[in-house]
């Protein structure tokens, strides 16, 4: 059972100053690299391929006094750092019964755990490594002898911490990242959730793109962590060059890199994820269910310590659901695949209008530029989209008045329903005093916006397009059979900071009347509007009411794609918000995300369609299937 409550585990990929075959000097530089990772708080740490000797050495691998020394330099490694309590993988030369090959070493408290040869060793171009190793192919024992002890010997090693269940370390070494069937994939399948690449990756024009994405794909095909190192500008010129490009990958990711041509040497580090790694191998039925005929031997080691990081060493996204990079080609596919899901339905149906009520806000001003590009695809007239606006008792100028200087930019045809004297009219007939502002007065209103839009579109031959949103949903902030319904709920996919950022976004592509009104939209504050307002100011603030969105969208983010504990999530959010929010504020509003998320299920489990445009959705079809009336003990529990 792991100490480690939160799967964080601080590694590093190091690529030291070196000398070619000067193993005094690199034995020395060695130490000191792992000395440094150690004040970095790092406990595993991966060196380049060959870095005892230098990767190019040429025909000196013959050399007898090279190979000894290469083993005499392990033990002084493996003698120096022994009180470190950290996993280090060397890469030398090591002789085996008259066999020379290519090995990665993992050593870790005085001791070497296990040898792993090298299985496809490059002979093509400027490589020609079979001139002096042997493939691991080649290899027919299980066992070598280092300083009198049978140490185990093989490709089918895995190192296991014992106190941390979640740490399985695998080790491949350079080209065998680069062949059809990289031995990372089977070693993935037997349970390794980090790999550790020893490389002598030189460079050319184009190839560093070539290696990160390789690096970053077979990191995201093994669902693992892939920890890369290479040798640097030390190793000989003669005819190649060698960057020390090392790179830290995860699930698919690049969590860290070191920049190149750095003579002095490098070290990357970063706290990698190991119960994200195991949480989406749980989700992924390819990788559970897939099967290796190949058996591993488990190595046994544990860490002294495993402590959380107090700062965690990775890149922390106050708005996860957004995209890091090409943003705008994100947003744009975004766009795309809404307004082509809302085509195909309107094909379906037949030659329909579209209704939709507008509120200026976020929601509804991303759904009617959806319904725009959906006619504009399907060569329709968008005045055959009927948009309505319904004031009400909170109604502002503002927001009114967004609602139809959008509605007019994009042509669409406008309606304007008032509501309020039909709302008074249901107040009398089921004895409601309208001088009580609760849930009854707000849903009332709600509900009368409803059944207008269903009657319109009774009215005009068309069908309701719905505007809520993945963040709404997550909490239920959405009034039942009124903006929870419609016919088709183009938002259903996308939570409240991700559709702001796209409108910002796409304010920037389109003339200057529009974008004007969709910068106003983005920078009012989110409001249901169905409290009286004052001096025609915006008095119901829903993030004042249910919790900042851009809390509960990081919330929502990890706990459906990783299934993460509240605990978890609430450490994540105190790392990534701590000069934005208190501890207290946090474990606030993440005890109220909790709550609304098991109590509202029942508004999920009856939901309309709509397009999954995420890796992630609500729909009681897709993504997540809960029972209504699940209990969330459990959950608000941990979040105390």
């Amino acid at each position: 059972m792991t100490n480690q409550p939160y799967g964080f585990i601080r590694t590093a990929a190091a690529s030291p100053k070196l000398k070619v075959a000067d193993i005094t000097y690199n034995t020395q530089q060695i130490i000191q690299t792992i000395h440094e990772a150690h004040a970095q708080k790092c406990q595993i740490v991966v060196f380049p391929e060959l870095c005892i000797t230098g990767y190019t050495c040429g025909d000196l691998f013959y050399q007898d006094l090279l190979i000894a020394k290469s083993r005499q330099a392990v033990n002084i490694i493996a003698q120096q750092t022994k009180d470190l309590d950290m996993f280090i993988v060397l890469g030398l030369p090591v002789l085996v019964q008259s066999k020379l090959f290519n090995c990665a070493v993992a050593v870790l408290g005085g001791e070497v755990l296990g040898v792993v040869p090298k299985t496809h060793l490059p002979n093509t171009n400027e490589f020609y490594e079979k001139r002096w190793f042997c493939s691991a192919n080649d290899n027919v024992y299980d066992t070598v002898y280092w300083e009198d002890k049978a140490v185990p010997f093989g490709t089918d090693l895995l190192f296991c911490a014992t106190n941390f269940r979640e740490c399985i370390i695998g080790m491949e070494i350079c080209e065998d990242l680069w062949a059809v069937a990289p031995p990372s994939g089977d070693m993935a399948i037997n349970g390794a959730t980090i790999i550790c690449n020893g490389s002598a990756s030189n460079e050319y024009i184009e190839k560093v793109d070539f290696r990160k994405s390789l690096v970053a794909m077979q990191s995201a095909r093994c669902l693992c962590t892939y920890l890369y190192a290479s040798c640097g500008p030390g190793e000989s010129s003669t005819d190649l060059v060698y960057s020390g490009h090392s790179m830290i990958a995860e699930a698919g990711a690049i969590v860290k890199e070191s920049a190149r041509f750095r003579s002095e040497g490098s070290i990357t580090v970063a706290d990698v994820d190991l119960q994200k790694i195991v949480c989406q191998r749980l989700k992924n039925s390819t990788f559970f269910t897939s099967n290796s005929p190949k058996k591993r031997r488990r190595v046994a080691f544990s860490f002294a310590t495993i402590t959380n990081p107090q700062t965690l060493e990775r890149p922390l996204s106050r708005f996860p659901f957004i995209p890091a990079d090409n943003k705008e080609d994100a947003y744009y596919e975004i766009l795309e695949l809404q307004s082509i899901a809302l085509a195909k339905r309107v094909e379906h149906i037949g030659r329909c209008k579209l209704v939709i009520g507008v509120s200026g806000g976020l929601d509804s001003t991303l759904a009617l530029i959806v319904c725009a590009k959906a006619f504009k695809r399907l060569n329709r007239d968008p005045k055959d989209i009927v948009a309505i606006t319904m004031p009400g008792m909170g109604t502002t100028t503002q927001t009114k008045g967004n609602a139809e200087r959008l509605s007019e930019s994009l042509q669409v045809t406008l309606r304007t329903i008032a509501i309020e004297k039909a709302v008074m009219q249901h107040f009398a007939d089921i004895d409601h005093d309208p001088q009580q502002h609760n849930i009854t007065y707000e849903n009332a209103q709600a509900r009368e916006r409803t059944q207008i839009l269903m009657d319109v579109a009774n009215q005009v031959g068309g069908f309701v397009v719905g505007t809520g949103d993945l963040s709404e949903l997550a909490l239920g902030w959405c009034t039942y059979n009124a903006d929870h319904m419609s016919m088709y709920s183009v938002n259903v996919g996308i939570p409240k900071t991700l559709i702001q950022h796209l409108i910002r976004w796409y304010a920037t592509t389109v003339d200057d009347t529009l974008k004007e009104i969709l910068e106003d939209i983005a920078n009012t504050p989110i409001s249901p509007e169905l409290l009286p307002h004052d001096n025609d100011e915006i008095q119901q603030k829903t993030e004042d009411k249910v919790g900042p969105y851009i809390l509960h969208d990081f919330f929502l983010y990890h706990h459906l794609y990783f299934q993460f504990s509240p605990q978890k999530i609430f450490y994540l959010a105190e790392q990534t918000f701590r000069e934005e929010y208190r501890s207290e504020e946090i474990r606030k509003w993440i005890q109220i995300f909790y709550k609304r998320f098991f109590q509202q299920q029942f508004k999920r489990s009856c939901l309309p369609d709509g397009p999954k445009v995420l890796a992630v959705s609500l729909s009681p079809r897709g993504d997540w299937r809960m029972p209504s009336d699940a209990v969330g003990n459990l959950w608000l529990e941990d979040c105390l």
